[in-house]
Parts: structure tokens; sequence; C-alpha cells
């Protein structure tokens, strides 16, 4: 008989760690559908005590859909679905390192993102998970009314533009590498609030790393309302915050959920492999 995952929340909004699974064989069927009900009831799961070699993440990843390749950030060789997320010791971490929502800039955004902790420093570099969904409750009825025929513009180009942001990582010179592209500069146009496919709950989804604008506002009109839900979407109580232990693989859903990589162990080496999972595009 097989025993029932340990599920413990770890906030009010959302989070929970999960003992009890191994997740580098195949889950069956009672196991893959408790781990999707925990995911539509926390949005994240910090799932500990795992080892995964390369194949055996990019095998989880394919028994929830199918996983993405990345245009812009070059993934392992043999194994393009899968980023070596590497911060060497003695650097500063530039990947992830602002509140973002993966991959919202596809035309078709990564539903779920695996992010897999092989080698993580004794203190720091915790990621910071924020509910969409509750930001949007959070908000006064006649301003969710408002928002939610609008749609906005995604796009990876302030994010990932080498005039902005450097060329460093284009010329080979950092630890995760880039591949210059011209979807850099491509937009695509999602709703403000978004349904959930599975759940039909509602969430915000808009993320400063690759929201530019809301359609059929001004400049400063669009600035000013995304600024105030940036802010109310990040407040503590709509929030939770995963510790990272070697061996620790957490599983999240970009579809309500934004996160945040926090850069605090300039001193350490972390090692992290990641691998996203396509969605469909956000109604």
């Amino acid at each position: 008989m097989m025993r029932p995952l340990q599920i413990r929340g770890l906030a009010g909004a959302l989070g929970a760690e999960v003992r009890g699974v191994d997740l580098s064989s195949p889950l069956d069927a009672a196991t893959r559908e408790a781990l999707d009900d925990a995911l539509h009831r926390y949005g994240v799961l910090c799932v500990r005590d795992q080892k995964l070699s390369t194949e055996a993440l990019l095998a989880l990843a394919k028994q929830f859909g199918s996983p993405d390749v990345h245009p812009i950030a070059n993934g392992m060789p043999g194994h393009p679905e899968v980023i070596k997320v590497l911060k060497p010791a003695g650097e500063r971490a530039f990947f992830g390192t602002s509140w973002h929502t993966d991959n919202s800039f596809f035309e078709c955004p990564s539903a779920l993102t695996i992010l897999y902790g092989e080698q993580v420093p004794p203190v720091g570099g915790d990621t910071v998970f924020a509910s969409m969904e509750g930001a949007l409750a959070a908000l006064s009825e006649p301003v969710r009314r408002f928002l939610e025929p609008l749609c906005a513009v995604h796009s990876a180009s302030s994010a990932y533009d080498p005039k902005t942001t450097g060329d460093a990582k284009y010329r080979g010179e950092t630890a995760i590498q880039y591949t210059f592209s011209d979807r850099i500069y491509d937009e695509v146009v999602h709703p403000v609030v978004r349904t959930h496919p599975a759940t039909g709950r509602k969430s915000l989804y808009v993320n400063p790393m690759f929201t530019q604008q809301i359609v059929g506002l001004s400049k400063p009109e669009s600035a000013a309302l995304l600024a105030m839900l940036y802010d109310l979407s990040t407040r503590p109580e709509l929030c939770c915050r995963i510790h990272w232990e070697n061996g620790t693989v957490a599983i999240w859903d970009n579809r309500w959920l934004q996160h945040y990589a926090i850069d605090d162990y300039a001193d350490y080496e972390r090692i992290m492999y990641r691998v996203t999972v396509r969605g469909e595009r956000p109604v």
C-alpha cells in the first residue's frame, strides 16, 4: 500500500513542504493526482531528500507535460530543456533575482517550473513566492471589475536586451550563458486577470520582469497601475519563503504565482537544475 504524502503548509497564503515521495522514479497515478491536488491548493511544493540525475529530472517534468526549450538561456548539452543554474563562489547571482513569472513572454507561457537543488549554500539563497490569486482577492471590487477586461504586453526585451543588461552572458563569460535571439524583442498580449484552467480560480497575471504595458492605457497610467499591483502582490501576507537544502525539489505553478530568487550568498557556490513545462495560452 502506498504511504500517503506528508504535506505541511508553509504559510497562510501558499506553499507546502512534501515528504514521503521519491521523484526519481515514475509516479503512480495516485501520487501524481495527490501532487496535482497539492499544487492547486498550495501553488508551490517543496519536496525534500531527493537525488535526481539530469535524466530523472527531465523524466519527472515529462510526467506533468511537455518541457520547454528556452529560446535565450542555454540548456545543457544533450538536454536542451534543462538549464544548469550555476552560481560560482565569489560571484553575485543574476538569474531570476527580481520578481517574475517564468516565461510569461511566451505565447503559451510555462505552466510549471521544477527546480532541483543539488548543491546549495548553508545559509542564504531562499526563494520567495507570492500568490497572485491572493493579490487579486485583496483588491476592491471596483478595481477588480476595471482590471478584468484589460490585457498587457509581455516581452523579454527589458530582461534580456544586451544593450541594457550587458553582453557578458552572450559572450560566454558567465556561469549561465545565453544565445542572442530576436525573440527578445517579440511581444505577446495576455490578460491582466487570467483563469486557471484546472481550478477555474482567477489571479493577476502581470510581473515586473516581463510585463511592459497595459494595452489601451497611456504609459504613465499603465506604469502607475502596474506599480500599485506589484506593490500589492508582494505583501508579506501573500508570500511564502522556501529555504533550500541539498536534495530539495521545488515545483510551482506559474499560472498564479510570482517568485524572487534572493541573492545573499555571494561567498558560496550553488548548483541547481531547472525545467519548465509548457502551458496554455492564458484566458
